[in-house]
C-alpha cells in the first residue's frame, strides 16, 4: 500500500469509499521492421491477395535482434508512466501478460520491474495466450477495487516473431511483435474497469498450442524447436463465438444493452472473425475499432496497442462504454467493460527528467546489488557448498 499523501493525491478517504480502477496512461512500442505480405510471398507459397482476404492483414512488425520481450515491454511501460506523469515507485503491482517470454522464469514482469525502478511493486506474469491482456488487467482491477493497492502497470509484450515456424503458411502470415500498457489507479470517481468475465476450456488445448522447452540464452536468444502449432478452422469456429457470447456476458452484467456500447476493441486476430463478431452481435463494423491490417496478431500486445490508437484517433472520448474482448490458446476467452474517463495529463518536464534520471539510477541500483551479492558469496562462502560439507559430515558420522 502507498503513504497517506499518495492517498490523498489519488482522492481516497481514509473511511474507504468505493473504489474505482481508472486507466490513467498508456503506452505502445511498435518494432521499426515492417514484414509485409510480398514478403512473405518470398517464404511460402502465398499472395498478397490470399493473406489479405483470409485475415485482413496487409502487414506485421518484426523486432529485430537487439530486442526481447523484455525490452519491448519495457518501452512501452515506460511511455505509459509518463502519459500517466507518474514515477515508477508510485506502482503497487506490475502484471505482465506474454505468450513468449524469454524465460520460463524469472517472470517478464520481474525484469522489468527491474529496468523500471519500480522498487514498490510485486510483479509476476499472466499465461493465458492471446486472452492474456484482459485476465492481467482484471486481477489488477480486483486488485484497487479490493484496497489492496492503489497502482498498477499492466503490460502486453510480444515476440512471437521467434516462436513462429515461417515454413506454416497457416501460421506465419499472422503472428507479430509488440507491446502495450496501461497505468491503472484508484479513484473515487465512479467508470473505469467495471466488470470483467474469464473463461476458459482445457479441452480445446491441441486447438492452439506451442511446446515447453524452451532453452533460451540470458541474452533472449531463440530456441528453433518451440513453434506454435494452431488448428485454423477449429479456431475460427470457436473465436467467432466466444467473441459474441464474451461480449454480451459482459454487458448483461453491467444492465446494459448491446445498443448502449459506444466502441468494440477486439482481440486483433483476424479481420473475418470481427466481422463475424459484428453480425452476432447485431452492431455495425463501424463500432469495432480495427487495425489489425498494419500490424497483424500481437496477441497480449494487440488489445492495448488498439485502445492506444483508438484514443489517439479521437475514436473513444470520454464516458464513451467500451467493450474489450479477446480469445486465445488454453482455450481462453474474457471481455472487460469499461468506461472511459481519462483526462488529459498536464505535461511536467521536471517530472519527465525525473523520470529519465529514474531510470538511469535504477541501473545502477541493480548492477550495485548484483555486485553487493557477488562480494557477499565470496565472503561467507557459497551456501552450495555448505550444504554439501553438512551432507558429507553427516554421512561420515553415520558410517562411525
Amino acid at each position: 500500500m502507498v503513504n497517506g499523501q499518495t492517498r490523498r493525491q489519488i482522492g481516497l478517504r481514509p473511511g474507504g469509499d468505493r473504489r474505482y480502477a481508472h486507466v490513467i496512461g498508456w503506452g505502445i512500442e511498435i518494432p521499426e521492421r515492417v514484414l509485409t505480405n510480398h514478403d512473405i510471398e518470398k517464404l511460402v507459397e502465398t499472395s498478397d491477395e490470399w493473406i489479405r482476404e483470409r485475415t485482413g492483414i496487409a502487414e506485421r512488425r518484426i523486432a529485430d535482434d537487439r530486442d526481447t520481450t523484455v525490452t519491448l515491454g519495457t518501452r512501452a511501460a515506460r511511455k505509459a508512466l509518463a502519459h500517466a506523469n507518474v514515477l515508477p515507485s508510485s506502482i503497487d503491482l506490475i502484471i505482465v501478460a506474454t505468450s513468449s517470454p524469454i524465460h520460463l522464469f524469472p517472470a517478464t514482469a520481474c525484469l522489468i520491474q527491474d529496468r523500471l525502478g519500480a522498487e514498490n511493486a510485486g510483479a509476476f506474469d499472466v499465461l493465458a495466450a492471446c486472452s492474456g491482456f484482459i485476465f492481467a488487467l482484471g486481477l489488477a482491477a480486483a486488485q484497487i477495487k479490493a484496497g489492496m493497492i492503489d497502482r498498477a502497470l499492466v503490460i502486453g509484450t510480444e515476440t512471437l516473431s521467434r516462436i513462429v515456424d515461417w515454413t506454416d503458411r497457416s501460421t506465419c502470415i499472422l503472428f507479430a511483435d509488440g507491446a502495450g500498457a496501461f497505468v491503472l489507479s484508484a479513484s473515487e470517481v465512479p467508470g473505469g474497469i467495471q466488470h470483467v468475465v474469464m473463461h476458459s476450456d482445457g479441452s480445446g488445448a491441441e486447438m492452439l498450442w506451442a511446446p515447453s522447452g524452451v532453452r533460451p540464452t540470458w541474452n533472449g536468444s531463440p530456441s528453433p524447436q518451440v513453434l506454435t502449432q494452431m488448428n485454423g478452422r477449429e479456431v475460427f469456429r470457436f473465436a467467432t463465438r466466444v467473441m459474441v457470447t464474451a461480449t454480451e456476458e459482459v454487458i448483461r452484467k453491467a444492465g446494459l444493452t448491446v445498443d448502449s456500447i459506444d466502441v468494440v476493441i477486439p482481440h486483433q486476430a483476424n479481420l473475418r472473425i470481427i466481422q463475424a463478431a459484428a453480425r452476432g452481435l447485431n452492431l455495425p463494423l463501424e463500432r469495432f475499432f480495427i487495425n489489425i491490417e498494419r500490424y497483424g496478431n500481437t496477441s497480449t500486445a494487440s488489445i492495448p496497442i488498439a485502445v492506444a490508437e483508438a484514443a489517439a484517433a479521437g475514436k473513444i472520448k470520454p464516458n464513451d462504454k467500451v467493450v474489450l474482448v479477446g480469445f486465445g490458446g488454453g482455450l481462453t476467452w474474457g471481455a472487460i467493460l469499461m468506461e472511459w474517463d481519462v483526462q488529459p495529463t498536464p505535461v511536467s518536464y521536471g517530472r519527465e527528467v525525473l523520470r529519465e534520471g529514474w531510470y538511469i539510477l535504477a541501473r545502477i541500483r541493480s548492477l550495485l546489488r548484483r555486485l553487493i551479492r557477488f562480494l557477499e558469496a565470496i565472503l561467507r562462502g557459497s551456501p552450495t557448498a555448505a550444504v554439501v560439507r553438512d551432507e558429507e559430515r553427516v554421512q561420515r558420522s553415520s558410517r562411525r
